[in-house]
C-alpha cells in the first residue's frame, strides 16, 4: 500500500474515532495515569498549575504524530528525534512516559476500529511500530 493510501486509511481511523469519541484528552488521559501513575507528578510540575491545558496539548502532540506519519515521517522523525531526548535529559521525563502517551492515545482511537477490518488494524498497527522505533532509537 502507497503513503497515499495509507493516509487514506489513517483518516477514516480518525475521522470514526472523532464521531464516536469526540475530543479524546480525557479518555487518553485516564488511560494514560492508570498505566503510569507516578506520570502525573510530572504533568503537575511542568503544568504551571494549568495541568489540564498541558494534558491537551501532549495529546494534541501525540495525535499529531499519528495523524501525519505516512504523510510527512521525515518531519515527525525530526519532531520526535528532539522532543524525546528534550524530554528526558532537560524535564527529566523518562522515554518510557512519552512512549505510553503515544501508546494510550493510539489505544483509545483504536478501540474504534472494528475488529474486521483489517486494512485499517494492519495500517494503524505499521503505524504504531514505526512510531515506537523512533522513540526507542531517539532513547538511546
Amino acid at each position: 500500500m502507497y503513503s497515499a493510501e495509507k493516509m487514506a486509511v489513517i483518516e477514516a481511523i480518525l475521522t470514526r474515532a472523532a464521531e464516536e469519541i469526540g475530543d479524546i484528552t480525557g479518555p487518553v488521559m485516564s488511560l494514560y495515569y492508570q498505566r503510569l501513575p507516578d506520570a502525573k507528578k510530572h504533568f503537575e510540575f511542568h503544568a504551571n498549575d494549568n495541568i489540564s491545558n498541558l494534558e491537551g496539548e501532549m495529546v494534541e502532540r501525540a495525535l499529531y504524530c499519528l495523524m501525519t506519519w505516512f504523510e510527512s515521517p521525515g518531519e515527525i522523525e525530526i519532531l520526535l528525534w528532539g522532543s524525546v531526548p528534550h524530554h528526558q535529559d532537560t524535564l527529566h521525563v523518562p522515554p518510557k512516559y512519552y512512549q505510553e502517551l503515544l501508546n494510550a492515545t493510539a489505544d483509545v482511537i483504536e478501540k474504534s476500529i472494528p475488529l474486521e477490518n483489517t486494512e485499517e488494524v494492519g495500517t494503524w498497527q505499521e503505524l504504531r511500530t514505526e512510531l515506537r522505533n523512533i522513540i526507542q532509537a531517539s532513547s538511546s
